[in-house]
């Protein structure tokens, strides 16, 4: 609920906040401040949609989505990353026709957009700080980089007005963008890894093959899969050979082990030693260690 709350509440802010911001660029002729109000319109928008999903995210699994409806707020956090993406490449191109034609700048004005700026921004910032869903970390990347871009702004600003280089607000554009173009690839490549299935970052199937050998009674493991729906909920399923009596026994000890490597769903099917799994490509890269387990 709270991430909900957060993001519901990014969203009015920015809302509001780029409209007024739209009317400042105009009226200072700062192309900083334009810029930003088309950046912090697509924030508004994007919020707005990562508000939808993050909600949409929190329904529980039914017959349609079994595993449940958390890769909305996956999907959410790539559209509010692409919006950011596109809205940082304008961005540039507009700074670097600036610099080509430079204006006059109203600096007193843009002073007094910059400080209100930078403490709605770091208000919004600060409320969406809390929840760990990729989309609402999205969510809180966009407000801490307007934080960042109204102080570059204010200290730029202040800059142009005792110096009158107005080049100064196209090279601020420029440079804020360009950070936020760098954190927009860092999270793409999250939510890519999530939609292609990869392993989760703190998880090696190594390790975890490793201490699932080492229980009592285990005598191989293989057909291990590990995924995550949301960077936050991770699953596996896995084939266990054991010739022990007391199976659930076993089930409990390896399910414990797993549980401590982070993994919060398992599904495990037992095998004795002389059953074939009917998938043939499962045991490649297990048959050594098999061999190999019991000194």
């Amino acid at each position: 609920m709270k991430t909900e709350k957060n993001i519901l509440f990014a969203f009015i802010l920015n809302l509001f906040f780029s409209i007024f911001e739209f009317f400042g660029g105009f009226f200072t002729g700062s192309v900083a401040i334009m810029s930003d109000s088309i950046h912090d319109m697509g924030d508004a928008l994007s919020i707005g949609v990562s508000y939808f999903l993050e909600k949409k995210s929190k329904k529980e699994p039914d017959q349609v989505y079994t595993f449940g409806y958390l890769r909305y707020s996956v999907l959410g956090a790539f559209i509010t990353t692409m919006i950011l993406t596109v809205g940082s490449i304008l961005v540039i191109i507009s700074s670097v026709r600036r610099i080509i034609n430079p204006v006059t700048i109203n600096y007193n004005g843009m002073i007094i957009f910059a400080i209100f700026g930078s403490v709605i921004n770091f208000l919004a910032a600060y409320l969406t700080r809390e929840g760990d869903s990729l989309n609402q970390r999205a969510v809180n990347l966009h407000m801490f980089e307007d934080v960042l871009g109204w102080i570059v702004v204010l200290i730029g600003s202040i800059i142009m007005k005792f110096t009158d280089i107005s080049l100064i607000d196209a090279i601020m554009s420029i440079g804020v963008a360009i950070f936020i173009l760098i954190n927009c690839l860092h999270n793409i490549k999250e939510v890519l890894d999530l939609f292609l299935e990869k392993i989760p970052n703190n998880i090696s199937v190594f390790e975890l093959k490793e201490h699932i050998l080492n229980i009592k009674g285990v005598k191989g493991v293989h057909h291990m899969h590990i995924w995550s729906m949301d960077n936050a909920n991770i699953f596996a399923t896995m084939h266990i050979i054991t010739d022990e009596k007391d199976i659930n026994k076993l089930k409990r000890q390896v399910k414990e082990e797993i549980l401590e490597h982070g993994i919060s769903h398992v599904t495990i099917e037992i095998e004795d030693s002389k059953t074939k799994c009917e998938d043939e490509s499962c045991h490649v890269e297990f048959v050594k260690e098999e061999h190999t387990h019991h000194h």
